[in-house]
């Protein structure tokens, strides 16, 4: 017995699912700067004190949540045409929420796609 992310799969659309990829891969790298500058402002807010305008970074979380949704729909874009399950789209979803982890997640998937891509070429 297969499961899901064992079973073979033949990516038809490549152009398709390169740009996606493409798309992935910047905003995999955009979420993980911006999460980074959430934490500096989460620590100049909790741990210095610097609340509201006193804090140079007061305005980040807003443009980091919206930075984020962009990331869920590229990563279900690429996830769905590449043909992963949907456990496997969460928990890439959710290694935008972990400082670091982003950015190591997109190496590992973009490698992987990237293989399968070459794999369907041939």
């Amino acid at each position: 017995m297969t499961t899901p992310d064992s079973r073979t799969h033949t990516i038809d659309d490549v152009e398709g699912a390169r740009s996606r990829l493409t798309f992935f891969k910047v905003m995999a790298f955009i979420v993980g700067v911006g999460l980074l500058v959430l934490v500096v402002e989460m620590v100049l807010s909790y741990g210095f004190g610097l609340k509201g305008e006193d804090n140079p970074l007061y305005w980040w979380p807003q443009p980091h949540g919206f930075i984020y949704m962009v990331y869920l729909v590229a990563t279900a874009l690429l996830g769905f045409k590449v043909g992963w399950s949907l456990t496997k789209m969460v928990l890439v979803m959710l290694a935008g929420c972990v400082p670091f982890l982003s950015f190591w997640v997109e190496r590992r998937v973009a490698g992987q796609v990237e293989s399968e891509l070459a794999a369907a070429r041939q």
